[in-house]
C-alpha cells in the first residue's frame, strides 16, 4: 500500500534522511523508533504528503505523490491520509463534533452526512457524551480520541500517527494502544507510528529502527 524509496532530505546544509527505503502493507501497525534527532518525524512528515523528500519516490495505493502539485498533494492528503500527533491540535473554538466534522467539510461532504459519520465514530470512542464538549472540558485522553475520530473520518487509506501517547499518562496510552489494534481488527486499518514508546512497539507487527538519518 505504500513504498518509498531512497528518501532524502536536507535541511541547508543537514543531511537529515539517507536514502530511506519503506514498504507497508495493507492492514499493518508499524512502529519507527530511534534516538531523537535521527529523522523518526521527518520521514513521517514526508510519507505523509506534509513536506516534500529531496529527492527518492513515494507510491501510495499507486499513486506517485511526489509529482503531485501542492493542490493535488492537499487533496490526496485530504482523502487518503490521517495524521495523529503528540499534541491534538483540535481547534478550541469548536466542539468535539465539530473538531471532527472539520476534514470531511473541507473534502466537500454535507455538513449532514459529515455529522452523521462524526457521531458514529466518536460513539465508537466512547465518546457519545462528549460531542458538545470544547476541548477544554476534555481531558488529555478524551481529547486524543477526539484526534484519533477526526483522522479517521474521511476513511483514509493510512494513518500516520507522531509520538501519539507522548502526551498522555499510561493508562491512557495503553488505551489508546488498545484503540489502535481494535481500528484494524473493524476496518482493517493501516497505521505507520513513531514512537518512544517500547509497549507500542513491542505490539505493532513490526518495528523499524532509525539512527542518523537511515533505518538499521
Amino acid at each position: 500500500m505504500l513504498k518509498a524509496t531512497n528518501i532524502q532530505k536536507y535541511y541547508g546544509q543537514v543531511w537529515v534522511l539517507k536514502g530511506v527505503d519503506l514498504e507497508l502493507n495493507k492492514g499493518e501497525i508499524v512502529s519507527i523508533a530511534g534516538p531523537s534527532g535521527s529523522g523518526k518525524s521527518t520521514l513521517l512528515h514526508i510519507l505523509g504528503a506534509l513536506d516534500r523528500p529531496g529527492e527518492g519516490e513515494i507510491i501510495v495505493n499507486d499513486q506517485r505523490i511526489n509529482l503531485l502539485n501542492d493542490k493535488q498533494l492537499a487533496a490526496f492528503r485530504n482523502r487518503h491520509i490521517g495524521f495523529v500527533f503528540q499534541f491534538h491540535h483540535l481547534l478550541p473554538e469548536f466542539t468535539a463534533l465539530e473538531n471532527v466534522c472539520i476534514p470531511a467539510w473541507i473534502g466537500g461532504r454535507s455538513k449532514k452526512e459529515a455529522r452523521i459519520r462524526a457521531k458514529e465514530l466518536l460513539a465508537s470512542l466512547g465518546l457519545q457524551n462528549k460531542l458538545e464538549n470544547k476541548p477544554t472540558a476534555l481531558s488529555g485522553g478524551e481529547q486524543q480520541r477526539v484526534a484519533v475520530a477526526r483522522a479517521l473520518i474521511n476513511e483514509p487509506q493510512i494513518i500516520f500517527a507522531d509520538e501519539p501517547t507522548g502526551n498522555l499518562d499510561s493508562a491512557n496510552a495503553r488505551s489508546l494502544h488498545q484503540l489502535f489494534f481494535d481500528l484494524r481488527k473493524e476496518f482493517n486499518q493501516t497505521f505507520l507510528i513513531v514512537t518512544h514508546n517500547e509497549e507500542l512497539a513491542q505490539m505493532s507487527d513490526r518495528t523499524l529502527h532509525m539512527k542518523d538519518g537511515k533505518i538499521v
